[in-house]
């Protein structure tokens, strides 16, 4: 498996990439030679990112409940992310030494301080689980609060557990030794949390605290400029790292090279804004909450820089806007947005828990910072208490808008009385030539009605450890678009790449109350010489759409298939197939002659639907098979 993942990803790569993977493949072996510990990276002053303390003790008495839940829960030595819980330690010993390199799943201990952080083969260990668990661990987020509820209250205990779990992290993760040390994005994020930290609390932290706080920083900035994400890698990562350079350089001014690091790192993220989130506020990775975690990293040094008094250039604002404007048009009430894509669950600013509504609060939180108002998740939270608070709410986007340059049509409308959510992805595969977080869902439809998910997106599940099922969850065979003979319209070369990459486009809109969409995509152009195309129609009672496969006289063998809900169940009467939920009628999707079918959990390939990372759940999926060709097979939706 290691071989072919390097075969694949080589064949991914530029040659510019590949003399730049040679060098830094030297950089880090010269590196593995020379002594790292902590005394070559003494800690300077710390000062606090300025804004984030006056506003945290603004909070209301929601949000100081939320904080105190979420810091008793980390003092109870219960800690749960990703959908696993870790066991549960003593309050007398919350922080041990193996907690940072256990996996929660398997109970197994990673390499620790014992190896170099490069030579742990992390992307193909199987035996002692997915390293995203200890990472997030690593990430050292519940720390925030922890900090938040010793401001807020002057809690000791809460103090008393950032010290400890400071120390033990310093102690049991010497630079760049151990799993803490192999990944940019996780330096960065831990950086962020130690900064919030000593920007809520620095004051109340003991000297020895601050100091190692200090050599962690010291020694993370010398990490993320020694090795930054460059070509295929440049994508969240890249954004990740250049926030950690930019507000390490902010806040430890002492550092020699901090003013030249955070000035590079600045310049790095205003053009980074205007490439990551497209000029119609559409994500490049096209996933949503992956593009709402690069938001966030954005906003927040967008946010610390203008309270610093060196705001960002008037570009970074408007993709901001952009993006937020993006996901208004996507969610419903609740601030909940399709998933499309791979979602990890990562955040920047978080009190630990599961957010449902992230991208939703991201865009509120974005509303604020430029002034346009809310426009996603009504309400505050610990975000938008850290980021700035939005004042009014913006109203719901309704009618149709098509995002050209990120792929999307959108249409948010009534239809005979109740309230209808359409999303059609036209969109490219993912960004940069891996494509690491796009599914092969080329003209899949999501659906909403009367802000209830009807027809859903499968989710993510897992990454590393997922093996078949990672490439289940992001296949055409799960998405609510069209397969041919069982095949990817994407092909798949690796847990975060592809080989080949269909390519999609928008070919008709028409507007107003009879509106039609028109897409196709080339994915199984080379294979079958065929080439897909998908039309929406609006309809009196609803929508039609209409498969093609132009090239294909006499038609090949194809799979539709629409994926419910998890609390929906479908049962099928003729070539019909009737959407209920507890009862109620919801839809209904009349399909031409072929062979119609429901499956429900069961083996790969059955009914399954990803509510959070580490999780799968049973959900109804409604299948048809048949010959589709030139002539096209059509599907009824009523509403």
């Amino acid at each position: 498996m290691s071989l072919g993942w390097y075969v694949n990803r080589l064949r991914a790569m530029s040659a510019g990439e590949l003399a730049h993977r040679v060098g830094e493949k030297v950089r880090k072996n010269w590196a593995r030679g020379r002594l790292e510990g902590w005394a070559r990276y003494p800690g300077a002053d710390i000062r606090p990112l300025p804004g984030l303390r006056e506003r945290a003790l603004k909070a209301s008495a929601d949000i100081r409940d939320e904080v105190g839940q979420a810091a008793e829960l980390v003092l109870s030595g219960r800690l749960a992310a990703l959908g696993v819980a870790w066991p549960q330690r003593a309050a007398i010993e919350l922080f041990p030494a193996e907690l940072w390199r256990l996996d929660p799943v398997t109970n197994g201990l990673w390499p620790g301080a014992d190896q170099y952080c490069f030579d742990i083969a992390y992307r193909h260990e199987r035996q002692l689980g997915d390293i995203k668990y200890v990472w997030e661990l690593n990430r050292l987020q519940f720390l925030q609060p922890l900090a938040a509820h010793a401001l807020l209250t002057s809690d000791a205990a809460s103090l008393a557990a950032i010290e400890t779990a400071v120390a033990s992290w310093h102690a049991a993760n010497p630079p760049f030794r151990g799993l803490g040390w192999n990944s940019g994005i996780e330096l960065a994020l831990r950086a962020i949390s130690l900064l919030i930290v000593v920007s809520l609390v620095g004051d109340r932290l003991s000297s020895d605290c601050r100091s190692q706080i200090g050599s962690i920083l010291h020694a993370t900035a010398v990490w993320l400029t020694r090795y930054p994400s460059r070509f295929s890698s440049a994508n969240n990562h890249l954004i990740a790292e250049l926030a950690g350079e930019f507000l390490i350089g902010l806040a430890m001014p002492d550092l020699l090279f901090a003013a030249g690091m955070a000035a590079r790192a600045r310049s790095g993220l205003t053009e980074e804004a205007g490439r990551q989130i497209l000029a119609d506020g559409v994500p490049a990775e096209q996933s949503p909450t992956y593009g709402a975690f690069s938001a966030e990293f954005l906003l927040l040094c967008s946010v610390v820089a203008r309270d610093a008094g060196q705001p960002f250039p008037d570009s970074t604002s408007e993709r901001l806007d952009a993006f937020a404007e993006f996901i208004a048009w996507m969610s419903l009430a609740d601030g909940t947005v399709p998933a499309v894509g791979d979602d990890d669950e990562g955040r920047v600013v978080t009190l630990g828990s599961f957010e449902a509504a992230y991208p939703g609060s991201v865009a509120n939180a974005i509303g604020a910072h430029t002034g346009r108002g809310a426009c996603g998740l009504a309400g505050d939270d610990f975000r938008s208490l850290l980021l700035g608070s939005a004042i009014q709410q913006s109203p719901a986007r309704l009618g149709q808008r098509v995002f050209a340059a990120g792929g999307y049509s959108v249409v948010n409308e009534e239809i005979g009385g109740r309230a209808v959510n359409l999303l059609f992805d036209h969109a490219p595969l993912g960004y940069l030539s891996i494509a690491a977080h796009g599914h092969a869902d080329a003209l899949a439809i999501t659906l909403a009605v009367d802000g209830k998910p009807v027809l859903v997106d499968p989710g993510t599940y897992l990454y590393h450890s997922g093996g078949v099922w990672r490439d289940w969850f992001r296949g055409t065979a799960a998405h609510n678009t069209l397969s041919v003979s069982g095949a990817d319209q994407s092909i798949i070369s690796g847990a975060f790449n592809w080989s080949h990459k269909a390519s999609s486009r928008l070919e008709q809109h028409e507007p107003g109350e009879r509106w039609r969409l028109v897409g196709s995509h080339d994915g199984y152009r080379k294979r079958f010489g065929v080439i897909h195309q998908r039309s929406l129609v609006r309809t009196d009672d609803g929508f039609t759409i209409t498969d093609r496969l132009l090239g294909s006289d006499r038609g090949l063998p194809a799979q539709l298939t629409f994926q419910l809900a998890p609390d929906l169940r479908a049962h099928v009467e003729g070539q019909t197939a009737l959407v209920q939920c507890d009862g109620a009628a919801i839809v209904s999707l009349a399909f031409d002659e072929g062979e119609l079918s429901v499956q429900r959990g069961g083996e790969l390939g059955g009914g399954w639907v990803s509510p959070q990372f580490g999780l799968k759940v049973e959900a109804d999926r409604i299948t048809w098979n048949g010959a589709v060709g030139e002539v096209g097979r059509q599907v009824a939706i009523r509403l």
